[in-house]
């Protein structure tokens, strides 16, 4: 049995229990217990603080763990990154009133700066040779500047809304942060095993995200005008229509291209357009 960590709440478990859910692991969501187990594969789920779960990772407790790369970065556990998921992505980023002039870096000479991420700030402020105060605060960041504690803030942004509403801008933005597949690095082969099954179980839904199946009809003269626009997987597959001179072609597009790939299509004497959602592709 693989026992995975994930965060208990927040944007990070919404989406990975998503996740599990596209890959056909089956876990009862709504018995929120601290470890709850698969109904249909053999991991578990365990519930916990996202700043907790390299730590369990590390020290055995999980053998895997999906936890934000802010997360991984700041605690610095001795850990395996399997791989980025794509998904609960934002920045970390140094925040200052919105009213304040901004001349760089050199700003935050001398100041305070609230955050929950000492480690990664540290870092940050040494190679720049820059002397500030860390204040570190467990939560609700963006409050410090506003009630006197700090000058600024260097915190998780992903929409930004949260800074605009404590009169706030983002100046500098340190690292880009997503979700990560970590585990830990003595894992038995028993329990990689099923780790390298879940990792292919996933690759199989984030390959089907932003894609979709189109189906068309064409006359064989413009077959290779089709191919050049529909590349497919490798190529697109040809299939003669029972109408002599006529053949059906099908491939894979990707979404954010669906509109720009029809027009040139229908340009070129397609017919019979069919497009259809991909839940997996396995490559």
């Amino acid at each position: 049995m693989l026992r995975i960590a994930i965060q208990a709440k927040g944007r990070l478990y919404e989406e990975t229990m998503a996740l599990l859910a596209e890959a056909n692991i089956k876990v009862d969501a709504s018995r929120r217990t601290l470890l709850l187990p698969a109904r249909n594969y053999p991991v578990e789920i365990l519930f916990l603080r996202d700043d907790d779960i390299p730590q369990s990772v590390a020290g055995g407790v999980a053998d895997a763990g999906i936890v934000g790369q802010n997360e991984y970065a700041e605690r610095r556990e001795d850990v395996q990154i399997v791989q980025k998921l794509g998904f609960s992505r934002c920045r970390l980023s140094l925040a200052i009133p919105k009213d304040i002039d901004y001349p760089g870096l050199s700003w935050f000479q001398g100041k305070k700066i609230a955050t929950s991420y000492p480690g990664i700030l540290k870092e940050f402020l040494q190679a720049n040779k820059i002397d500030s105060e860390i204040h570190v605060i467990s939560g609700s960041v963006e409050v410090a500047p506003g009630i006197g504690l700090a000058d600024a803030i260097f915190d998780i942004v992903s929409s930004g809304g949260t800074l605009v509403s404590n009169r706030l801008r983002e100046v500098e933005v340190l690292m880009q942060s997503e979700a990560l597949l970590i585990c830990n690095s003595k894992l038995c082969d028993e329990k990689r095993a099923v780790l390298e099954d879940l990792v292919f179980r996933f690759n199989a839904v984030r390959e089907a995200e932003g894609k979709k199946y189109i189906i068309l009809n064409i006359l064989n003269t413009k077959i290779p005008d089709v191919c050049r626009l529909l590349p497919g997987m490798k190529a697109p597959t040809v299939t003669p229509l029972a109408e002599e001179g006529w053949s059906s072609v099908h491939s894979v597009i990707e979404e954010k291209r669906f509109w720009e790939i029809i027009g040139k299509l229908k340009a070129i004497g397609a017919e019979g357009i069919l497009v259809v959602p991909i839940e997996k592709m396995i490559l």
